[in-house]
């Protein structure tokens, strides 16, 4: 289990107000966070993967301290096994998508494996520029998947993907998901990303 008991001042000293999450998600699954805007959902992937401090709380895996204000601890980001796409996909400027993958993996196999998954052999050569926003986005998971990370962590993951594209991309992730025992844990306005049945849905909601 993830379990996480933290607190966050989110926003300035007038307007803002503060998280407050006390909650286990389910470890080897797929959980959707929803919420309305601004409350705080990608504050709380950045604080599992360890971007963003809580002000107070404890954050552990499987027994696990990842952070405990009290002890002043927090596990570093590199040592969390974590994937993350970001809402703006962060991509390199200067690496076309072949290379955006070699940086996580020597693996050419599993390399072509997830250019296959994401349908951007045709475009490996290409630079972010070069693609349209739904490939850059594509890029984007690719990418967060290339390292194999035992968690994966999507903010807003298939806003730029039309329906039939969405659904064969998601339903070779959750194999692929499956197959290397990945936690997901996922920020969407949209139900059932995955499929209804396929996701755990925790609603956020701030105070």
């Amino acid at each position: 289990m993830i379990n996480i008991n933290i607190e966050k001042q989110i926003g300035g000293r007038y307007g803002g107000f503060r998280l407050k999450v006390d909650t286990a998600f389910r470890l080897n699954t797929i959980t959707q966070i929803s919420g309305p805007s601004g409350i705080g959902k990608t504050t709380l992937l950045k604080i599992i993967a360890g971007l963003t401090t809580p002000d107070n709380g404890t954050l552990s895996v499987d027994e696990e301290v990842w952070f405990d204000k009290e002890k002043q601890f927090s596990k570093r980001v590199q040592e969390r096994e974590v994937g993350f796409v970001f809402q703006d996909y962060a991509l390199f400027s200067n690496m076309t998508v072949e290379q955006h993958l070699k940086f996580g993996t020597n693996d050419a196999s599993y390399m072509s494996s997830l250019l296959e998954l994401g349908e951007m052999n045709q475009f490996r050569k290409r630079y972010p520029k070069q693609l349209s926003g739904g490939q850059q986005q594509r890029l984007a998971i690719l990418r967060a998947l290339s390292t194999k990370p035992r968690f994966l962590l999507l903010d807003e993951p298939f806003t730029a993907l039309d329906s039939e594209l969405k659904l064969r991309i998601t339903t070779r992730l959750k194999s692929l998901f499956e197959e290397q025992k990945t936690t997901v844990i996922l920020v969407s306005h949209l139900p059932n990303e995955f499929g209804k049945g396929d996701c755990h849905v925790f609603a956020l909601s701030g105070s």
